[in-house]
């Protein structure tokens, strides 16, 4: 037995660079107590229980949060996350076909989907994808991302909504999620932008969505496979006991002394493994049980039953602007090229540049703070005003000028 351990370590000491990274052991064990947490949840209208073969559909908003244009991810890399999801959760994934026979028997289709939310928390019109310019490079693993104050983007109602984080994380981790019963400020999932989806700028061995799938089913209650201990259990009866978690992509049969005589060894091509993409293709049908039973009357998962927040005939009204100003604001000196005055400004706001090419051609644009286009001008010569009388007193930015020519300044109205 010490000699197996002592092979194991090596062998993860090699692959480090190339393992799958899910943190939510550490984040659980820092922010949740011992025992199971249930709450009950209070939503308007009548409570309900699932019914039998009942899709559940969860609606969900994406916070992708960027510092830079690499992790300011595009929605087709959003969406290709979404398709993900749907394929695997109702085992409609292709390469289920890889699945061993000996466990074909035990894979299950959860009969949970996922769709962009199309109504958002003030019954507005929505995309379900947010995006914020944040100041910091990197976050930890420590829920800064899921709050406006401190450079991230502030949760909407977890009980109506999944909300997840898309953005760049220190070290390996790639991602991490709260499990059933935890603050609804910070329920949700968070998953670093480049192993999210299976389009656009996705690395290596993690380019396939997997990482979603994995964190989504923590958030509704899986443990990892081998129950985060040496041969631990998973609170699962199908899943087969193993000694640790596996990366890479074994070979079946892959067996450890836990497998106690069980020929079949190791569930590693389960997605609550932590082997590559490419080598994770099932739930069990313990595990769509342990999930389902979220949603049940008095559960934490339950208020989704009652959520319409994927139906767009409920939305009314504009929809709130996406964050356009992916830029740091500019604090103006004598000798920079554009000057802006008065700041802050009662009536009239002037942009001066000492040469005329410098602004000529080019569009001043004026947002409120909901990022709101409220006045645009045309400028067309080394000195215009912008008539600022109308707008009521607070924070506006200013942009002028495009992509790598573009400029931003902060306006304070009185």
């Amino acid at each position: 037995m010490r000699l197996y351990l002592i092979i194991m370590f090596i062998l993860n000491s090699f692959c480090i660079t190339a393992q799958r990274v899910c943190d939510i052991d550490s984040y659980t064990k820092n922010n949740f107590n011992s025992q199971v947490l249930e709450r009950g949840e209070t939503p308007s209208g009548p409570a309900r229980d699932t019914a039998v073969n009942e899709i559940i559909t969860i609606p969900v908003v994406i916070h992708v949060l960027f510092n830079s244009a690499t992790e300011n991810i595009t929605d087709a890399q959003v969406l290709s996350q979404i398709e993900v999801l749907n394929r695997d959760f109702r085992l409609l994934n292709a390469d289920k076909a890889n699945i061993p026979v000996a466990f074909k028997p035990k894979a299950g289709d959860a009969r949970i989907m996922f769709c962009l939310a199309q109504v958002d928390p003030q019954g507005r019109p929505t995309t379900g994808i947010l995006r914020r310019y944040t100041t910091l490079p990197i976050f930890k693993v420590a829920d800064d991302m899921k709050f406006k104050s401190k450079g991230g983007s502030d949760a909407w109602d977890s009980k109506s909504y999944l909300n997840i984080w898309v953005c760049s994380m220190l070290g390996r981790t790639m991602g991490y999620a709260t499990p059933p019963g935890g603050d609804p400020s910070k329920d949700g999932v968070v998953i670093n932008y480049d192993v999210f989806g299976d389009k656009g700028r996705v690395r290596g061995d993690f380019d396939k969505g997997r990482t979603g799938t994995h964190e989504i089913a923590h958030w509704l209650g899986l443990k990892h496979i081998w129950g985060d201990e040496d041969c631990g259990d998973d609170e699962v009866g199908d899943t087969p006991t193993q000694l640790s978690y596996n990366f890479g992509c074994p070979s079946f049969p892959r067996k450890s002394y836990c497998s106690n005589g069980d020929s079949n060894g190791d569930m590693y091509m389960n997605f609550m493994d932590l082997t590559n993409d490419a080598c994770m293709n099932m739930f069990t049908i313990g595990q769509k049980n342990k999930m389902r039973a979220q949603f049940a009357l008095g559960k934490p998962r339950n208020s989704f039953l009652r959520s319409y927040r994927c139906d767009g005939s409920f939305a009314s009204g504009a929809p709130l602007p996406q964050d356009t100003l992916p830029v740091k604001l500019v604090v103006v000196k004598k000798e920079d090229p554009i000057q802006i005055y008065p700041n802050p400004v009662q009536n009239d706001l002037y942009i001066q540049a000492k040469e005329t090419a410098t602004l000529s051609g080019k569009t001043a644009i004026v947002y409120n703070n909901l990022g709101v286009v409220v006045l645009r001008v045309i400028l067309k010569s080394n000195k215009t005003t912008i008539p600022m009388q109308n707008l009521v007193p607070g924070v506006y930015m200013l942009k002028i000028g495009e992509a790598s020519d573009r400029k931003v300044f902060k306006l304070v109205k009185l």
